[in-house]
């Protein structure tokens, strides 16, 4: 007869599995393993998670077509099917920003420092700051920076459709920069 003890045995197994990480680039397709299960149990196969140390994940400076001025993207975490959400940090100078964009199936966006600027399409821009967390909802148009004072750095996440997560637009000009910014509430 199992008892509860077992099964939270059998639990506890299953999730020690699954907690066990490679040290596989950023990138890299997950590790089968085999958890060593108790004596008469069944073999527990898990994929595993991917670590990857911050000298091993991808950095690149924002491209002139997507961003205007100074952008350092760094990625986190790339989509593994069939998971679609992929997500970089990303630090923007004073002053730099993206171009307008939206994601087929939204964006969250997560200040980690400075202040940032966010605008939709034919709203107010939005100040935000350290913890602030964003939701774009899916397709819409929106833009998204650093104050003209301060640098601001973000973890941005958004899943992808047909292997993209984002279709980028025409550049924000200076005089849409320029307008008044306004707390988030």
């Amino acid at each position: 007869m199992k008892t509860r003890g077992d099964a939270a045995q059998a639990a506890t197994r299953h999730a020690l599995g699954a907690l066990l990480v490679t040290g596989a680039a950023a990138g890299a397709a997950p590790a089968e393993v085999e958890a060593a299960p108790s004596p008469g149990a069944p073999a527990i196969s898990t994929t595993v998670a991917n670590l990857t140390r911050p000298h091993e994940r991808a950095a690149f400076d924002g491209p002139a077509d997507y961003f205007t001025g100074r952008v350092r993207v760094e990625m986190l975490l790339t989509a593994h099917a069939p998971a679609r959400a992929s997500g970089a940090s990303v630090t923007f100078q004073p002053g730099a920003r993206t171009a307008w964009h939206t994601h087929p199936l939204g964006q969250t966006l997560i200040v980690t420092a400075g202040v940032g600027l966010v605008q939709f399409q034919d709203g107010p821009i939005r100040e935000m700051r350290v913890g602030d967390v964003v939701w774009i909802p899916p397709s819409v148009k929106h833009w998204h920076g650093a104050s003209p004072g301060a640098a601001m750095t973000h973890i941005a996440i958004a899943e992808e459709v047909a292997g993209s997560p984002v279709t980028w637009l025409e550049q924000v000009s200076d005089a849409q920069y320029a307008g008044p910014a306004q707390a988030l509430p």
